[in-house]
């Protein structure tokens, strides 16, 4: 059996921190018990999601204004409403990654107004 290479164990790494950090966002707990619980150090968890904040590449979607008449998504597996009554319908296949890019604005968007 081979050992991982240095880029392997460096891509492990980033997606373990990755998964630490979506979990710590949808678990509702305060950074500070999440990391206690995990046996984290707070200062380790906010360096890694500060790297990992800057190292997602930028993705866009197009996005209308206005209703727009589409058919609805198939077993929608999640419904996000917005303070402006705006809906994401989130089906299955969805793209784990860029779901996360698209909550992080979401949040950081909210936090600032």
């Amino acid at each position: 059996m081979r050992k991982p290479t240095k880029e392997e164990k460096r891509a492990a790494r980033i997606e373990y921190w990755r998964e630490l950090i979506a979990k710590q966002a949808g678990s509702g707990m305060a950074v500070q018990r999440f990391c206690e619980e995990h046996g984290l150090t707070e200062q380790s968890f906010y360096a890694w999601r500060k790297r990992l904040k800057k190292e997602q590449p930028m993705q866009f979607a197009l996005v209308q204004a206005g209703p727009v008449a589409q058919p609805p998504v198939r077993d929608p597996v999640m419904e996000v409403v917005l303070r402006t009554g705006e809906r994401l319908r989130i089906g299955a296949g969805v793209n784990a990654a860029a779901l996360r890019l698209v909550l992080e604005a979401l949040r950081d968007d909210s936090s600032a107004g």
